[in-house]
């Protein structure tokens, strides 16, 4: 690892240097962390983690593998950190909000509770009515991750969390290991890349990067003045609890048509309660990694350019019925951040014509999401 990261140096050294050149050096980060061994961490201590490059730092706890905070520049050089959360661990440990964790085994809505695989019916903890969310009541981001892998500063600032996910956890079947790492590049971009893989019973996997953002600050106010373009032209519709019906429809002439950029708050009234739907993602089958969505937020000129190799993306605006005390003592009111989870398809379990999410013995799962911060001085 040293040497590699010594040579990655060198690199950085030259005019030329730019982000892709480090992806043979991630990528032999990725399966040197991949490769190490997995323990239980039931017993993990809990702790903050900052990784830090030049003005670009952020924060994170193995509660969860949650992002804590995310600090960046706006137009003027003035520091915010966009992530919304709390300030201590204990917060996240007692919060019955997921912010900034990773989601799973598997994210989003199952409904009823069950599934068949292989001829095989599961029942799950319902922790959502009858419904699942979110992997259960104690689903990954409920849980205590090992810290298996941590660098602070230097050329390629990273952690690497892990967990062993016992078989029968929540009601799903098989042992899995599970991982993601947190890469910071450059200046202006932090790269996510979850893995998962079966060691006894095919399972479903579906992870997601829980956070909630608002570009003007996490104490800024709502973020129904963020400019939001989303790169699919699909959806896949919902009844009133939020399971998916198995159909896939346009969204033209519709308000969850961001085709072309516009605020959130130009249409979110049409919405009884808000934005939270996932968006069958344009760009191919498969994992292809796809341009995801843009965000502008007006004021502070920050832009965020989101891509992943996930088929889905969910957007959702905090409808919460109750408020939040986040950090600082900030109260987080409805539509006070906004999420981009990057995932499958919701319940695809039960909806064979969506893309599968079952995971074998030998065939890992992986989804990756690069999040690239700039500015512009642009009044549009």
């Amino acid at each position: 690892m040293k040497e590699r990261e010594q040579a990655f140096k060198v690199k950085c050294r030259h005019k030329s240097f730019h982000p892709v050149s480090i992806g043979g050096l991630i990528a032999a980060l990725y399966l040197e962390l991949w490769l190490l061994p997995i323990a239980n961490a039931a017993h993990e201590k809990i702790g903050i983690y900052e990784l830090k490059n030049g003005n670009f730092s952020a924060k994170f706890t193995n509660w969860g593998a949650s992002l804590v905070s995310l600090i960046v520049p706006d137009k003027n050089g003035q520091l915010s950190d966009v992530v919304l959360g709390y300030d201590s661990v204990k917060d996240y440990i007692n919060s019955s909000s997921p912010f900034g964790a990773i989601v799973g085994r598997v994210a989003n809505r199952i409904k009823d509770a069950r599934f068949t695989l292989n001829g095989n019916l599961y029942k799950l903890v319902a922790n959502e009515g009858h419904n699942t969310i979110h992997g259960g009541s104690r689903g990954f981001s409920r849980v205590a991750w090992r810290v298996s892998g941590y660098k602070k500063g230097g050329a390629v600032p990273y952690i690497h969390f892990s967990y062993r996910s016992f078989d029968g956890e929540q009601g799903f079947p098989g042992d899995l290991i599970v991982s993601v790492t947190y890469v910071l590049i450059g200046h202006d971009t932090m790269t996510v890349t979850m893995k998962a893989r079966a060691l006894n019973k095919p399972t479903p996997v579906n992870l997601a990067q829980h956070t909630y953002w608002n570009l003007g600050g996490h104490n800024s106010g709502d973020i129904l003045s963020h400019k939001v373009q989303i790169f699919g032209s699909h959806i896949t519709p919902v009844n009133r609890e939020l399971i998916p019906t198995g159909k896939i429809v346009p969204v033209t002439r519709t308000p969850y048509d961001f085709l072309k950029p516009h605020t959130v708050g130009s249409r979110i009234k049409d919405l009884p309660n808000g934005y939270d739907i996932n968006y069958v993602l344009n760009g191919g089958k498969g994992n292809k990694v796809k341009r995801a969505a843009v965000v502008h937020h007006k004021k502070s000129g920050r832009v965020l350019e989101l891509t992943t190799n996930a088929p889905g993306l969910q957007f959702s605006t905090s409808n919460w019925k109750k408020n939040f005390k986040g950090k600082g003592g900030h109260i987080y009111k409805a539509h006070a951040g906004l999420c981009l989870e990057t995932q499958g398809f919701p319940d695809a379990v039960n909806h064979p014509n969506f893309p599968s999410q079952i995971v074998k013995k030998g065939k890992p799962y992986s989804h990756s999401m690069q999040i690239k911060f700039s500015t512009t001085r642009s009044s549009a």
